[in-house]
């Protein structure tokens, strides 16, 4: 009876207004921190747009920078920009409000935006370390291999995944009931501080973010270690030092960022609930929410000489000839 009195409780509790919207406590506490993380964040943020975007122009401009490579770089970038742009901006807001609140349906829409780029990011980090498979390991191959049809087919499959994962996971988390609390311990609506709060047993949703979240991550982990395994290996038979570096430069920038995006992400979610502190999750969410994004397009534009010179020529050469 007990139980039945405690489900009926929820009903009556959930059919009341308080569950129409959530308060988000924020990154800090601390008042006089809130406008030093407000410029720090939005400079970060800045820096993020315009270079994800920037990246994405360079692509779109510069004839030279139309292959395999660029396409999923371009790819990577408008993710980045996106996810990073579902988060950021509303967290700078709340910096500056006295009540940082947010709807459900705000919520769960945030939610599952941030779950699908995050998802795709993933896939899409797969797909590019598959490419550098072919580029070095069959290069007589890969303009047949990775034909424009197929690179459009692969970037698909990643949007189409990183979509119906975050749905899946939308779908379970906002069928709990709300019924303690309708404060989250966060800057946004994530997976972690949304189970915490929630009344309902959430062991099935435990259940299927381990499951999904260590065949999505695996996979894609797989494909990377593999890829790259035969990829040293093909480096390490070119002969000259030079074909080397520049074979394995390449690769690094990729490896830089899958090394950051996987580590964060597996520290965050392949976890058991009882190890989460809401404090260290707010700094590792910082960093793969909004770090991450603006790391990318600065990893592959400073390590790369061909987005540098054609950004020199894009960018720098063509004005300063029109004057």
């Amino acid at each position: 009876s007990n139980s039945r009195h405690s489900s009926s409780e929820t009903m009556v509790w959930r059919n009341h207004s308080t569950v129409t919207q959530f308060i988000l406590l924020g990154f800090t506490n601390h008042p006089e921190l809130r406008h030093i993380l407000f410029v720090v964040f939005f400079l970060i943020y800045v820096v993020s747009v315009v270079g994800n975007l920037g990246m994405i122009l360079l692509i779109v401009i510069d004839s030279q920078l139309h292959t395999p490579m660029y396409f999923f770089l371009g790819n990577l970038s408008f993710v980045d920009f996106c996810y990073s742009s579902v988060i950021t901006p509303n967290m700078l807001i709340n910096f500056w409000v006295e009540k940082q609140s947010i709807s459900w349906s705000g919520c769960a829409t945030q939610f599952f935006f941030f779950g699908s780029f995050a998802g795709i990011e993933g896939f899409l980090l797969a797909v590019m370390a598959y490419d550098r498979y072919v580029a070095i390991c069959i290069p007589l191959l890969y303009t047949t291999t990775m034909s424009q049809r197929f690179n459009i087919i692969l970037v698909s499959g990643t949007y189409l995944a990183g979509f119906a994962n975050a749905a899946i996971h939308t779908a379970l988390t906002f069928k709990l009931s709300f019924c303690h609390s309708n404060v989250i311990n966060h800057f946004f609506c994530d997976t972690p501080p949304l189970l915490k709060l929630s009344c309902s047993d959430t062991h099935v949703n435990e259940l299927v973010i381990f499951a999904f979240a260590s065949f999505n991550e695996l996979s894609c982990l797989l494909t990377i270690i593999v890829s790259y395994l035969y990829v040293i290996v093909a480096i390490l038979r070119i002969r000259s030092a030079e074909g080397r570096y520049k074979a394995f430069s390449t690769c690094a920038s990729h490896l830089m960022a899958v090394t950051i995006f996987f580590g964060t992400i597996l520290f965050m979610y392949l976890r058991p609930s009882s190890s989460y502190s809401m404090d260290q999750d707010k700094v590792v969410s910082v960093f793969y929410t909004v770090v991450i994004p603006m790391l990318n397009p600065l990893i592959y534009s400073l390590r790369n000489k061909e987005v540098k010179a054609s950004f020199r020529k894009v960018f720098i050469h063509k004005p300063l000839s029109s004057f």
